[in-house]
């Protein structure tokens, strides 16, 4: 059976130096989402939509695992868009008034008919509240600036700072800020996770 890991066929999408700044041209992805609003630590909309997120996801790899396509893939990671009707919010650090959109990239070869299945299957075994809020969206950033940051998200704004300051000696800020998680933060130490910071840029 052929494995395929995309994570590392994508590496320059899903790996980053913490070191430096970087620019990236992001093309065109295929994204299961869900949008929301609130405090991802205590809001129970966040950890729904997650949990649809990672539960659809799965179901797919497996439906595509057993098919006739002899074929294995990695699930992608979490990834997530985040702003604010009033940028004031994330300077007051307000988590109430954060607006997010949760996604997981699906890849291409799998079809959307397989998605739309998979999304029927677990809405027919779990009663998850978010299942009917997931969209399947052909997604595409263009240009970015992008940067690994490691340790908590509450120690990012010095790296979203960088990433900010590397875009303005270029163009200006486009877009919303975008987050790639690549650490299970169930089991992993604070400060080891590792998040991309990715910005889209003019």
């Amino acid at each position: 059976m052929k494995k395929i890991d995309l994570k590392k066929e994508l590496k320059q999408f899903y790996e980053a130096s913490a070191k430096e700044v970087v620019e990236v041209d992001v093309p065109r992805f295929k994204f299961l989402m869900v949008d929301g609003q609130g405090d991802p630590n205590t809001s129970p909309q966040y950890a729904q939509a997650v949990e649809a997120l990672f539960s659809v996801s799965y179901t797919a790899k497996f439906m595509v695992k057993k098919g006739p396509q002899n074929l294995d893939y990695s699930v992608m990671p979490l990834e997530g868009l985040w702003w604010a009707d009033d940028l004031s919010a994330f300077v007051a650090n307000d988590r109430t008034k954060w607006r997010w959109t949760m996604m997981i990239m699906q890849p291409d070869f799998v079809a959307d008919a397989l998605i739309e299945s998979a999304i029927a299957a677990v809405r027919s075994k779990k009663q998850l509240p978010s299942i009917d809020k997931l969209r399947l969206e052909q997604f595409t950033e263009g240009r970015c600036a992008q940067v690994m940051h490691v340790g908590p998200f509450s120690e990012e704004g010095p790296t979203i700072e960088r990433v900010h300051a590397f875009i303005e000696t270029k163009s200006g800020l486009a877009g919303k800020h975008h987050e790639i998680y690549l650490s299970d933060i169930r089991r992993a130490d604070p400060k080891n996770w590792k998040t991309i910071i990715r910005q889209p840029m003019r």
